[in-house]
């Protein structure tokens, strides 16, 4: 899923396309004769699916993209006065639940739209985070994006006398496991991981639970509380090449050897995996790696985990409702369609009847053949629903900072969680925290 790198990486050098004299999605409008369908969007992974389209039903579709950065205060106005709105707008996770349940989205549960119909068809989690409160699917979404461990083939012979994805699999299916091939790693010279925040994606464990409850309590599970631990333990026994996640050397170290500072002294190292989910693939690895292509393979960890997704839905006040969701089906339940795109971009899908019948036909050369995609798909089906809510960026990111200042020695755990509990009040001064 390139759109979560897209928006985390290149939010300064993507454009917002600003259509001149576009009128809102609530507003009949023609061009050249043909009907005109208006999408807004942070990605311009629409492009191709709209020219199948426009191609398909003979409309004009508009594409405006707006930067991650701007695009929910964009979007936001558009939405309240219907003036310039869109007919569909897309949705990233980071903000998703916020929106499901701001009531922009039409509800497709509803007729003539009957989304429930397709719930079987559909992986649970990514079914389940289109949803609002009340239960009623709001947006829907072709993919899913669960995650994995990729690692180099040729490090893991040398280490651990085995390239195989299930072995190593195996060897990783606990943080003590994660921290034993670790060890090593180490001691051939090598870095189990690029910085301790790539084992953040475990965090949450077996028991998955949502960081607010339906009591309005932060939960912080002791899984999260060992995370401290568990990141603060790589540092002291230097396992990661200290090299923070989209920074140079974190880039760098996919594809040759980095230098790093230890114990007053620099050495030059390689880093063994990195924590990624299906589009990392992609958009990362590919697009960074030369030398190493081909060296790769990709397993799971201590728990299953996804990372990103794009959800889109109908505009309530669109006068094109109808017209709007024929796209919106097509980019989510057509089999034609889906099939071709899967095939195309290697995004592992979300609806199961196209699942169902390609995937044990991936082969994935950068990963020396394996097939990632069915992979993945089993990772995804033990996703647990229900887990996300609209606190989760705000949260992780002050988690994360308090996990960072006891990791590099600021401040004692208990200093670090008193922080943290602080600034979540600030924040959110409806959610209970610990005394």
């Amino acid at each position: 899923m390139k759109k979560a790198f897209i928006s985390a990486m290149t939010i300064g050098a993507m454009t917002a396309t600003v259509l001149a004299g576009c009128t809102g999605g609530g507003e009949d409008t023609t061009s050249g004769g043909k009907e005109v369908l208006k999408i807004w969007s942070f990605t311009d992974e629409l492009k191709k699916p709209i020219k199948k389209f426009e191609e398909k039903n003979g409309v004009k579709v508009e594409l405006t993209i707006v930067p991650m950065a701007d695009y929910p205060t964009k979007l936001k106005p558009a939405l309240e006065s219907g003036v310039g709105a869109p007919d569909i707008f897309t949705g990233e996770i980071a903000f998703l639940k916020q929106w499901v349940d701001a009531g922009y989205w039409a509800n497709l549960s509803e007729k003539p739209f009957n989304a429930d119909d397709a719930a079987k068809d559909y992986i649970p989690y990514v079914f389940d985070m289109g949803k609002d409160k009340e239960g009623n699917v709001r947006a829907l979404s072709w993919q899913t994006t669960p995650g994995g461990i990729y690692y180099k083939r040729s490090i893991a012979k040398k280490v651990l006398g085995t390239d195989d994805p299930k072995k190593i699999g195996g060897m990783m299916n606990s943080m003590d496991g994660v921290f034993e091939v670790a060890d090593k790693m180490k001691q051939k010279g090598y870095k189990m991981f690029p910085d301790e925040g790539s084992i953040r994606w475990f965090v949450q464990g077996n028991d998955p639970q949502p960081w607010v409850n339906d009591k309005q309590e932060l939960v912080l599970t002791d899984a999260r509380k060992e995370y401290m631990d568990y990141a603060k333990e790589l540092r002291t026994k230097q396992y990661t090449a200290l090299a923070p996640e989209w920074s140079p050397s974190w880039y760098a170290g996919m594809d040759k050897p980095v230098k790093v500072k230890e114990n007053g002294k620099e050495i030059q190292t390689e880093v063994f995996s990195y924590v990624l989910p299906t589009w990392g693939l992609h958009s990362v690895l590919k697009e960074n790696v030369k030398k190493s292509a081909g060296d790769w393979a990709v397993t799971s960890g201590p728990s299953p985990y996804f990372w990103g997704g794009t959800w889109l839905g109908v505009y309530k006040d669109s006068k094109k409702q109808k017209l709007a969701y024929d796209f919106v089906k097509m980019m989510t339940q057509d089999e034609e369609f889906l099939t071709d795109w899967a095939k195309e971009t290697g995004d592992v899908l979300a609806f199961k009847p196209v699942t169902d019948k390609i995937k044990t036909n991936f082969k994935e050369d950068f990963l020396d053949g394996q097939n990632n995609y069915e992979f993945f798909l089993k990772q995804a089906d033990q996703i647990k629903p229900g887990i996300v809510t609209k606190y989760d960026q705000q949260l992780d990111t002050l988690y994360g900072a308090a996990v960072t200042e006891y990791v590099r020695g600021k401040k004692s755990k208990d200093e670090a969680l008193t922080e943290f509990y602080k600034k979540v009040k600030n924040a959110y001064p409806d959610v209970k925290v610990p005394e």
